[in-house]
């Protein structure tokens, strides 16, 4: 994926999996699905995706090790969810729901960026009118200089800071790194908790297209924690992988560890009890995805909300300020 990943990318890779759902589904071969799919792709970068695979396919790679090859590498989680779907037969099943994952957050990021505009319109503006006494003297002295290293002071560490945090979430940082931000992530009220549900969304998906592979559980384990993309659900399946080697089941292993919530240590111990692993770790997919939803529909609510108020208090300081000095100048003249 690139350095910015923008809701128009996220969409086209959602077409792009359901185009090869439809199509697989109904009997396609995946080379000639992806033949289909560069002649008429939903992005140019997916035209040049597809071209890449049928050239690796041609020679003889299988489609995840065509994946795996790709000068652009693709999550971990994509290529966990097809691996165990060109290893099932279900193929089809593990497109669609990759198209689902990403047409949903293609349509989150396009509401979270059209609830920022209007504020980052109006840090724009309050940042060129304020301090007024610099758009004063830009305006009748020509004193360029000092207005425009003023607004360069700002807004180089604004968007520095921007870019260093989409810099940190990239999948190509180190584990340490990742693990790092995570955790630092997860002081904050609610971007914690909707990046634990989407690690767990992912989690639950994986595992559950692994084990329909034929994977070994451990192995299963170990695969979808890193398709999770959560460096603490990975750490914590290294730590029990012994366990669950020795003997233990994974819903003891899991339900000691204290990182899983209740509702999933008990709807995996009730799967996994029935036989019926597959499904209660389809509806724990499902159940975390809403609440990833849920949480960022939130945060596109109270962001914007934030940044106004601290237009509002940067603002209100300007204005104090101003007749504060305004004040004291008069003062001082009937003081003299």
């Amino acid at each position: 994926m690139g350095f910015i990943v923008t809701p128009g990318q996220l969409k086209a890779q959602g077409e792009f999996y359901h185009q090869l759902a439809t199509m697989t589904s109904a009997g396609v071969t995946i080379a000639q699905a992806l033949d289909l799919l560069r002649k008429s792709p939903p992005s140019r970068k997916l035209k040049a995706l597809a071209n890449d695979l049928i050239n690796s396919i041609a020679r003889g790679s299988t489609f995840t090790e065509a994946l795996r090859g790709v000068g652009q590498p693709l999550p971990e989680f994509d290529i966990a969810l097809i691996e165990a779907g060109e290893q099932s037969g279900r193929l089809d099943q593990c497109f669609k729901l990759l198209s689902e994952f990403y047409s949903e957050r293609g349509r989150m990021a396009s509401e979270v960026i059209s609830n920022l505009l209007y504020p980052a319109f109006m840090f724009h503006f309050a940042l060129l009118i304020f301090p007024t006494s610099l758009l004063v003297g830009l305006v009748w002295r020509g004193e360029t200089g000092p207005f425009i290293v003023s607004k360069v002071a700002i807004l180089v560490p604004t968007y520095g800071v921007i870019f260093f945090l989409l810099w940190s979430f990239q999948s190509q940082r180190s584990r340490r790194w990742r693990a790092f931000m995570e955790q630092l992530m997860r002081a904050i009220p609610l971007v914690g908790s909707t990046m634990k549900n989407l690690a767990l969304a992912r989690l639950s998906a994986a595992l559950e297209a692994l084990i329909n592979a034929g994977v070994t559980i451990i192995e299963a384990w170990d695969l979808a924690a890193r398709a999770s993309g959560s460096a603490q659900i990975i750490r914590a399946v290294q730590r029990g992988k012994p366990q669950m080697v020795g003997g233990e089941l994974p819903s003891d292993v899991i339900s000691a560890q204290g990182i899983y919530p209740e509702l999933f240590c008990s709807s995996y111990r009730t799967g996994e009890v029935s036989g019926h692993l597959d499904e209660a770790l389809r509806r724990l997919y499902r159940h975390y995805l809403n609440e990833a939803t849920t949480g960022l529909r939130r945060l596109t609510e109270w962001l914007p909300k934030l940044i106004y108020l601290g237009i509002l208090i940067g603002i209100g300081y300007f204005v104090i300020s101003f007749w504060a000095g305004y004040f004291k100048q008069i003062n001082d003249a009937i003081g003299q």
